[in-house]
């Protein structure tokens, strides 16, 4: 995968991607330097993250390569999909308003919620006791 190539960064959680398009390629997807169904073993992991590509209707024509850390599966998987819809905007500007339209280009901004102090977590409080 060498040549000429459109970059998109995608975030989900605490997960960040940098995804890399190829134009002229064959459909190969790798992430991490591993195969994609390595890396993303759960059933439809990888129609997910390729949901982009299905939309415009170029699954085989471009080889995909991903760099992503942090975060778990899901949030990996959502970054990679962010990710490649914005590198496939910096390739065709036409592409956005079909995009956005099935919100592929929507970063998703929820996050874990923090700790509050004298609760178990963020909302659970102690069990209650009378006496």
């Amino acid at each position: 995968m060498i040549g000429q190539y459109y970059e998109g960064i995608g975030r989900r959680k605490a997960a960040t991607a940098r995804v890399r398009i190829f134009p002229g390629g064959t459909g190969i997807l790798t992430i991490n330097d591993k195969d994609g169904s390595d890396y993303l073993p759960r059933a439809g992991d990888i129609d997910i993250l390729l949901e982009p590509l299905t939309l415009i209707g170029q699954q085989r024509t471009f080889d995909v390569s991903v760099h992503v850390s942090g975060g778990g599966i899901s949030g990996q998987r959502d970054a990679i999909r962010l990710g490649l819809a914005r590198a496939l905007v910096k390739l065709d500007p036409e592409l956005k308003a079909q995009l956005r339209s099935h919100d592929l280009l929507t970063r998703d901004a929820r996050v874990k919620e923090r700790k509050k102090p004298g609760l178990k977590r963020a909302r659970k409080a102690p069990t209650y006791t009378k006496r």
